[in-house]
Parts: C-alpha cells; structure tokens; sequence
C-alpha cells in the first residue's frame, strides 16, 4: 500500500524534470530552426517568443545581453537559426529554449540588419536630403580612416598629382570591429568642431560585409547627415554600397576617386586662367575698338559740329507752347467775364436792402411779443408769490397762538407735551403770543379734564 510520505509534491516533480534537462548533454547546446510567433519587441530588457513549424511550438526567451549583439531586428514571421540550450522553468513546468545566438535562415544576419537599416533611413527621408556641394578650390582637406591602410596613400598621391596646394590632414580611425563605429562618430564629431576644413573624406580598402560593417552602423550614417561639411565616401570597391555611402554627398567608388572628386587638376586650372586671361585681353580690345568707334562717330555727329541744331525742336515747341498759352488767357478771360456779368444781374435782382427792411420788420414784431410776454410772466409770478403768503400765514405758529394757545417749555427750554413730562414743584414756561408767563407745577391729572 502507497504511504502519503511516498507522494512527490509538484514543486519536487518539477526540480527533478528540470535538473534532467540541466543534466543531458544533448539538450545544453542544442540548434534549432524555425519561425519567430508572438513576438512583440521589450526595450531594454528581456524578449520572449516561440518558436514554431508546422506541428510543433516550443517557448523561447532571450536575455537582454545576448539580444543587444543582433545585428538585426527579429520580426514576427521571421524564419531563424537559434543556438541555445534547453530547460524547465518551474514557476510553470514549460521546458523553452534560452536562446544565446540567432540570425535569419536562409539570409545573413548582417545582411538582413543593412536591408532593415536601410529601409528605416529610407522612410525617413535621408536619402532624399539636399546634398551639399563639394567646394571646387579646397584649401584643406579632413580624411578619417586607417594610418597604415593603402586607403590614405592613395589619396595622398592623388592629391599631390593634381592639386598639391590642398593641405591633407589625417584624422587616425579604427576602420574595422566593435569600436569603429565609435572611433567614425567621435571623428566626424571632432571636424566639425574645429570648422577648419572644406572636405571630408571617409573611407576604407574593400573587404567582406563584416569588415565594411561599420559603415553601415546608424550612428555612422546620422554622424555623416548631421556633418556641416560636405562629406565624400569611399567605402570599399565599386560593387560595395554601405549605408555611409547612401547618405554622404557625394560617393566614391575608390579613394583615387575620392581625392579626384574633391581636388581639381592644378594644371588644368592654371591652364583655364591662362585661357580665360587671354579672352579677357581679346574682349577688351574688342571692346576698345568699339568704344574707339563709338568716339570716331560721335564726334562726326552734328551735335558737335552744328550745336545749335539741338534747340532747334526745343525752339519749335516754345512758340507751339507761347501760342497755346495766349488762346488759353483768352479764353479764361472771357469765361471769368461772363460769370462776372451772371452774377452781377443775381446781385441786382436780390438786393440786400430788400432784406434789411424785412429782417427789421421781424425784429420789432418779436420785440412787441417780447415785450408783451414779460409782463403777463411777471404778472403770473406776483401772484403766485401773493398766494404762497398767504398759504404760510394759515400755518404760521403765531396764528395760533393768536386763538388763545400756548406751549410750555422748562427751564431749559425743552418743550413740554405730556403730563409725564412735568414734575411738581418745577417751574415752566407759558409761551403766549406777546410774551413769557412763569408758573411752578401744583399738580398734575391725566385723562380728560
């Protein structure tokens, strides 16, 4: 009979499966090929997806220090080549794979990070961008690349040959592995800074997509855009286009045609002066022979052997001028004469006096209307004024006092009007209309006397 004690808990089934996937041999380094699902892109950490085919899925995770070493971006749908080794996670007793290296089946991972760089720059517009002009006369030129490649003798030798009054400067930079991305940056960065150069060259000798890698970094490519100065790559051979090379202004496909671009031909140029020069001379003879032509002609002209021929016209049209001017008083006068007659017989016919006499009429009419509506206004007043005083004479306080009334203050003049205002034995006052009555209080009633 089976004991409880014999029950294994799932905690301990889960620890010995995964220690015998820990413990195979077969499982801890395993190569597996498939199609990337549920992948959805975690920055800066941890990526968790599966992998599928037809008839199976198994459970991938890749952890954030192995993922930053892709060269490229996986995508969902994305067929793969993955290293890794298998386990148990026992939180949920899934076995998944731990995926320590990837790249596209089927198409270089380099090659598949480059198409996807490239199409990244594309939809943003960089490859569209105005590019800058390359100055033709350069008095100094910038070349970032290896010190011990043939890259810089090239266009050292080149430049010699063809325009040995530009000054190269060298700025050393590591053309291949890890950190020449940084090294391109750092030196695009530093050119720019020190503002004293019309060129820059950038470029390496030709090689594999991995020893040109470099060239097709992001970093790279925005370092070039950002460039205040016309850049010129030259980045491998002819049949190599890096992302470097898409977005300078100008590419070459060797560093010979790189220098060639970036320098003239010293003795075609003295040449084109010594040319130019001798079409200058010619032009001006030629137009000193004209200007000697000009004179002879002029100074056979009638304006200088016949001046006055020149006021001849000016003569012709003063008299033209005189004329019209002497029709134009005439007239003027003639049209002020009328319109002086016109208004005369206006004057006449509405003489002022006319008015004068009418306008007095009217003033000594109004004056009589003046004069008559004064007096009634005064008369109206007065007897309002009359009735008022009389309206006054009817409330005024001596009338009554004049019926026989009185009122009656204390010795301090406060008027007494009940019978609790009086004290005995206190002396009053009788106002009556000719005088003052002094009293003293006896006694006092109140109600109906």
């Amino acid at each position: 009979m089976v004991k409880p004690t014999d029950y294994l808990t799932v905690t301990a089934l889960t620890q010995y499966l995964k220690a015998k996937f820990e413990r195979d041999p077969y499982l801890d380094r395993v190569y597996l090929t498939g199609e990337i699902s549920n992948f959805r892109l975690r920055p800066n950490t941890h990526q968790y997806f599966s992998l599928k085919d037809n008839k199976a899925k198994i459970s991938a995770i890749m952890f954030k220090s192995a993922f930053e070493k892709l060269k490229f971006t996986p995508e969902e749908g994305m067929k793969v080549l993955v290293v890794g080794r298998i386990s148990l996670y026992e939180a949920t007793g899934n076995y998944q794979i731990y995926v320590e290296r990837m790249e596209p089946d089927g198409l270089g991972a380099l090659y598949q990070a480059y198409e996807q760089l490239k199409a990244k720059l594309a939809t943003e517009g960089l490859f569209e961008l105005p590019k800058k002009v390359i100055p033709r006369f350069p008095k100094r030129i910038a070349v970032i690349t290896s010190p011990s490649g043939a890259v810089i003798r090239d266009i050292i030798t080149t430049t010699n040959r063809r325009y040995p009054i530009a000054q190269i400067v060298l700025f050393p930079a590591v053309v291949q592995g890890d950190g020449a991305a940084d090294t391109l940056v750092s030196r695009l960065e530093q050119i720019n800074q020190l503002g004293q150069f019309d060129t820059i060259i950038i470029g390496r000798g030709g090689g594999s997509i991995e020893d040109l890698w470099p060239f097709n970094e992001e970093r790279v490519a925005r370092a070039i855009v950002a460039s205040q100065i016309p850049v010129i790559s030259s980045v491998g051979h002819e049949t190599d286009t890096t992302i470097a090379d898409l977005v300078a202004d100008v590419r070459a496909a060797t560093p010979t045609a790189a220098a060639e671009l970036a320098t003239p031909v010293l003795t075609d140029e003295l040449l084109k002066l010594q040319q130019q020069r001798l079409r200058l001379a010619q032009a001006f003879t030629q137009q000193l022979a004209l200007l000697k032509k000009q004179l002879a002609h002029l100074q056979g002209s009638y304006v200088l052997t016949q001046p006055q021929r020149l006021y001849d016209g000016y003569l012709q049209n003063v008299d033209q001028l005189k004329r019209r001017l002497l029709l134009a008083q005439q007239q003027l006068l003639k049209n002020q004469r009328q319109q002086w007659q016109l208004q005369q017989q206006r004057l006449i016919s509405n003489s002022p006096l006319k008015t004068v006499t009418q306008t007095q009429t009217t003033i000594a009419d109004l004056q009589q209307r003046l004069n008559r509506a004064t007096r009634q206004n005064w008369f109206n007043q007065r007897q309002r004024a009359n009735q008022a005083i009389a309206s006054l004479d009817l409330v005024s306080p001596l009338k009554v006092l004049g019926r026989g009334f009185a009122y009656v203050t204390d010795e301090e003049h406060h008027v007494l009007k009940k019978t609790t205002d009086f004290e005995i034995g206190h002396a009053i006052q009788l106002h009556v209309q000719d005088g003052l009555v002094e009293a003293q209080i006896t006694k006092t009633n109140q109600g109906d006397v």
